[in-house]
């Protein structure tokens, strides 16, 4: 409607200074290039080499894995490729026949050594039943070799466990138990941090406190304890020596893909790896900053201000430095545990719609979101309400991207297929250099064939292969600023299956972004109309008719539908 944002920033921007305390200065996170590494990897001998030889044998293996089980769209799209370059050699004369027989004839020699190798690492031709147990069997591997590698890694599975557009199913679900299965660090070493970040003795600084922690993830672990007075808290703690570790291992990795994209260009066909280590590289130093992560929680209740079904627990500040957050401490029922929902006379299904809610609010309103809404972190109440908790992980979205984001729903809305081509366009779900109009009907044929498939069960490797040939040539890939908007989706979205079988994520959020999109855009429209009979109207900030056309449909379905 508009093509000036500067008032959503400033209403995003908006939060009272009494709501998040003050903080003293942070040192930034430098930018990752050639330079940095070199000096992070600098002097690190033996050892270092000896860690990154490590990493290289899993991920090494897991791309081979990967590589041998999708191999056969693969091989398909190239059978196909090979047929159609024979017959356009025919009439180039033997020159051109010649230098197609031999690229062929490579290709054969190609596929036949990778079908060996396949055989001889998966023992045989398998069936649907042995496939399938071979695909368990590796995915526990993957688990295990990730625990083993420390917290980086476990982060990185966490993401990846989100990913069933790039893993099959097996490995998604065996990722999913790192969100609360690792293994917890010695109490004693948490003790001693709390002492040291606090200046005082556990007993003191808090009245009782467990031995044992209640929960225990990649960055920290959590104790229950109670304040003098008498308050029940929960008490996070990080790991020891986090910031040294994670910065290595974000420098193999670097090193790692930069090797990747030289040699195996095909690599970052899918994905921009690139972008997404970067992303990453940004988002963990924040989620190590436990101060951060507490001002994270105060901005995200501030927004939930007039919704009270929904509670964040309060930071206690006294008690909370950038390696130590305590919080209050919130008892309930996990968002998937369907008895116990039921148990307490609450609805599964409810506590799933009002949790698409939240996200539509968080998404199309606030351009701020929880990005990793796993069940571990969503809790009910016996009261009902929807209790969110670790705010480490938040994803800030721009108004331009925001805007992006609801001309894609009112096209999902519509059903408007040629809308939703120019959508994954403009968000930069091409690789850079496509021309636009080449890919545009492949697109919009991706959308008449995948549009009411659940998020999860869209696989971009096999569409870059079995759609068109151009695709191969210009394939589609998860931009870098897509990543946790993608893993917050498709967390919520299974969650959403398993609250409710029949589930459909934008069929269950069609109505609410309806309500966000018209309530959001009428705050903006009014503001326009009111620039414009005040003559602050300016070229950059004028009445896009068309939209408000289409606004003005939208309402009137919505009220003749009640």
């Amino acid at each position: 409607m508009m093509t000036s944002n500067q008032a959503l920033v400033k209403r995003q921007q908006s939060i009272p200074a009494a709501v998040v305390p003050a903080q003293k200065p942070r040192t930034s996170v430098p930018t990752l290039n050639d330079e940095l590494i070199d000096q992070i990897l600098a002097g690190r001998g033996l050892k270092g080499w000896l860690r990154a030889a490590r990493v290289a044998q899993v991920l090494g293996l897991l791309s081979l894995y990967l590589f041998l089980d999708t191999y056969d769209v693969r091989a398909n799209f190239n059978r196909r490729n090979a047929n159609r370059l024979r017959e356009e050699a025919r009439g180039l004369g033997s020159a051109a026949q010649f230098k197609t027989w031999v690229r062929n004839t490579l290709y054969v020699l190609f596929d036949r050594f990778v079908r060996i190798l396949r055989f001889v690492i998966f023992r045989g031709d398998e069936g649907s039943v042995r496939k399938e147990a071979r695909l368990e069997k590796q995915a526990v591997w993957l688990r295990q070799r990730l625990i083993a590698l420390g917290p980086t890694f476990i982060k990185i599975g966490q993401a990846l466990g989100t990913r069933a557009d790039l893993l099959p199913l097996a490995y998604v679900k065996e990722l999913a138990t790192l969100q609360d299965q690792v293994p917890p660090y010695p109490t004693a070493e948490a003790f001693a941090r709390i002492e040291a970040e606090l200046g005082r003795p556990v007993l003191e600084a808090y009245a009782e406190i467990d031995s044992e922690p209640i929960a225990s993830a990649s960055l920290g672990q959590v104790y229950r304890a109670r304040l003098a007075s008498g308050e029940e808290v929960a008490v996070k703690v990080q790991r020891p020596n986090l910031r040294e570790a994670i910065t290595f291992d974000i420098a193999i990795l670097y090193r790692s893909i930069k090797l990747a994209n030289r040699f195996i260009p095909s690599a970052n066909e899918n994905a921009d790896w690139d972008g997404m280590l970067r992303e990453f590289h940004s988002t963990i130093f924040e989620e190590m900053d436990y101060v951060k992560e507490g001002r994270n929680a105060d901005r995200f209740r501030y927004n939930f201000r007039t919704w009270r079904a929904v509670r964040v627990p309060k930071i206690i500040w006294s008690h909370t430095s950038t390696h130590l957050l305590t919080l209050e401490f919130i008892r309930g029922t996990k968002v998937v545990d369907l008895e116990g929902l039921r148990a307490r006379r609450i609805s599964p299904v409810k506590v799933n719609r009002l949790l698409i809610r939240t996200y539509l609010k968080q998404l199309l309103e606030d351009g701020f979101f929880h990005a990793d809404p796993h069940p571990g972190n969503l809790l009910v109440m016996d009261s009902g309400h929807l209790a969110f908790f670790d705010f480490g992980m938040v994803g800030r979205i721009t108004p331009k991207l925001q805007a992006q984001m609801i001309d894609a729903f009112f096209h999902v809305i519509g059903r408007d297929v040629h809308g939703l081509g120019q959508d994954i366009i403009n968000l930069n779900f091409l690789k850079p250099g496509v021309d636009p109009e080449t890919v545009r009907p492949v697109v919009e044929g991706l959308f008449k064939h995948y549009l009411n498939l659940r998020l999860g069960e869209v696989n971009f490797k096999e569409l870059t292969y079995d759609l068109a040939e151009v695709i191969y040539d210009y394939p589609f890939r998860l931009p870098a600023n897509f990543t946790y908007i993608m893993r917050a989706l498709m967390t919520l979205e299974g969650i959403g299956v398993v609250t409710d079988p029949g589930f459909s994520f934008f069929e269950t959020a069609k109505p609410y972004a309806k309500e966000f999109m018209l309530r959001r855009e009428g705050r903006i429209f009014g503001k326009l109309i009111l620039d414009k009979l005040t003559g602050r109207e300016t070229a950059d900030n004028r009445i896009a008719w068309s939209r408000v056309w289409k606004l003005t449909k939208m309402a009137a379905q919505m009220y003749l539908e009640k």
